[in-house]
């Protein structure tokens, strides 16, 4: 009884010590330049919005919510696609080539894609793409996707291959067999996928920062990057603008949180 209650006390000072920079963070925005000097950490009295509408204007954050939105989703449909269909081949077919292409995706997540900028800009910038969405949309496909066949090699191993070889008996092709039946089956992982590659390609700074800097494609970790440089003196304008840029992935995340645990909770019955 003792130990549960010190675990229950121990995870209550870490629940506090993750959410009080939330906390700080959304109250700050919530207030007046004066309450922001007086009182920091206290509620807001009265809270305020202004900032927000202030914060949305001066930094642009429409236009750059619009270019995050298109290069995380056009980027997620490629993954998910191309993945799963890679994952599939190298967990059904087992051959030498088969084994040789997984070791090379693993190799894709040891190492780091910083060792390969320098060529990678100049390859987007032969192929005319500096400065576009397709550039990124490429580059994070490319970048993220041994990661993306890795989690979903590791799930399509443990189903069954019977669903598949029924499908294929009664006569449907292994494209049919794949996106009728296995592929439904693959929605837990395919949660996980759209949550780890959604949160990596919208919060990522130095990438857009290097490829879209100047363009007027920048994204929303670009655009408050440089709003907060230049309202860095007006905290309440800075926090809004933080908020405002970290919210929609935010509730993104909750909302794909909830099914991912619905898909693992029901299985393969789901």
């Amino acid at each position: 009884m003792r130990r549960t209650f010190l675990l229950e006390i121990v995870m209550i000072a870490v629940a506090v010590a993750f959410l009080f920079p939330v906390y700080t963070l959304v109250a700050l925005s919530l207030k007046d330049p004066a309450q922001i000097s007086q009182t920091p950490l206290a509620l807001p009295a009265p809270p305020t919005l202004d900032n927000f509408a202030s914060a949305w204007t001066a930094a642009a954050l429409g236009p750059s919510l619009m270019n995050s939105t298109v290069i995380t989703a056009a980027s997620l449909i490629a993954l998910i696609a191309l993945g799963s269909f890679a994952a599939y081949y190298l967990a059904r077919v087992k051959s030498r080539l088969g084994y040789g292409l997984y070791i090379l995706f693993l190799l894709g997540i040891v190492l780091p894609f910083q060792l390969g900028m320098i060529p990678l800009y100049e390859l987007v910038t032969g192929l005319g793409l500096l400065g576009t969405h397709a550039g990124m949309i490429i580059f994070y496909t490319g970048i993220q996707l041994p990661f993306t066949v890795f989690l979903y090699t590791g799930f399509i191993r443990a189903l069954p291959a019977d669903y598949a070889s029924a499908a294929q008996i009664d006569g449907a092709s292994q494209l049919t067999a794949f996106t009728r039946v296995v592929f439904p089956l693959l929605r837990p992982i395919t949660g996980t996928v759209l949550i780890l590659n959604a949160v990596f390609i919208w919060n990522d700074f130095f990438t857009p920062l290097l490829y879209l800097g100047g363009s007027g494609f920048e994204t929303v970790p670009v655009s408050v990057f440089a709003f907060v440089g230049q309202y860095v003196s007006d905290h309440g304008l800075v926090f809004a603008g933080l908020v405002l840029g970290a919210l929609p992935i935010v509730a993104v995340f909750l909302v794909l949180q909830r099914y991912v645990i619905k898909g693992f909770a029901s299985g393969l019955k789901g």
